[in-house]
């Protein structure tokens, strides 16, 4: 199970993604999610997903690995899909009894669907082009006005990139104990819901056991360093804006204007 866990890993490269500054992708990554909530029609939706799959695809990085990361929620995107196709209004193509699927309701599953996937792939890019220490920065930079509110940003961008970074070690985790509690005889396949959730038991409690020991290794780790927060850090690794983030900011405000020209000319869609 772990191995197909893609959340939170980080893949060195050299694309052109991969040199932007992290700030950058974390407000391009707002701004993208911004774009596929607001297309209206099938044009626009065309648009930003023609536009994702560009950034996906520049990346340079294996596109069986953003695959990997839909597989995850497969379950959650059919079933949204499905269930959104008997909410609707429109032309109705098919009834029974008292369900019935309309026009409007195909519509709605195909954008709830589609922008699901969408929404998953481009949030990867961010995870796999990042590294841990640059998505910490890049936090605590965004953040840092609210240091007024005496809110302590930089441990909340800490504790958020630590808890990114332990998903694919603690679901590695959770594969081994299974593994080998299969091999001890557990039966954890058969049976219906309520036997499977009862067998998840003896993999559970290991797994917290192990959460806790390695957040208790990872404090005295940080205190045998000296690590008292943000409170006179330096940084080996200053973040700066370059020509390739004023590029990633004219081709979204591209697509942007495209998204809005496709909502504004083409019909929108009858829910």
């Amino acid at each position: 199970m772990g191995r197909d866990i893609t959340l939170g890993q980080f893949m060195p490269g050299h694309s052109v993604i991969h040199r932007l500054d992290a700030r950058s992708k974390i407000l391009l990554l707002i701004s993208y999610i911004v774009f596929i909530f607001i297309a209206g029609n099938y044009m626009s939706l065309l648009l930003i997903t023609m536009a994702s799959l560009l950034v996906v695809l520049s990346t340079r990085i294996s596109f069986k690995m953003y695959l990997k990361s839909m597989r995850v929620i497969l379950f959650v995107v059919l079933f949204t899909g499905i269930l959104n196709i008997f909410y609707g209004s429109g032309e109705v193509l098919w009834e029974w009894w008292i369900i019935k699927i309309t026009q409007g309701g195909i519509n709605n599953a195909i954008f709830v669907t589609v922008r699901i996937a969408t929404l998953v792939m481009i949030s990867s890019v961010l995870t796999f082009t990042t590294s841990p220490s640059d998505l910490t920065d890049a936090i605590e930079r965004l953040l840092k006005p609210l240091t007024v509110f005496h809110i302590k940003v930089h441990e909340i961008a800490m504790m958020m990139t630590i808890a990114l970074r332990f998903i694919p070690v603690l679901l590695e985790e959770t594969d081994k104990i299974m593994n080998a509690q299969k091999a001890r005889g557990a039966d954890m396949e058969s049976g219906n819901v309520f036997k499977r959730v009862k067998a998840l038991i003896p993999v559970l409690i290991p797994l917290f056991v192990s959460s806790f020991r390695r957040a208790n290794d990872l404090a005295m780790a940080m205190e045998c360093r000296c690590y008292n927060g943000g409170k006179g850090r330096t940084r080996m690794r200053i973040l700066r804006f370059s020509g390739v983030d004023l590029f990633a900011l004219i081709f979204s405000l591209v697509i942007f204007s495209g998204v809005i020209l496709c909502n504004i000319y083409f019909s929108p869609l009858t829910r």
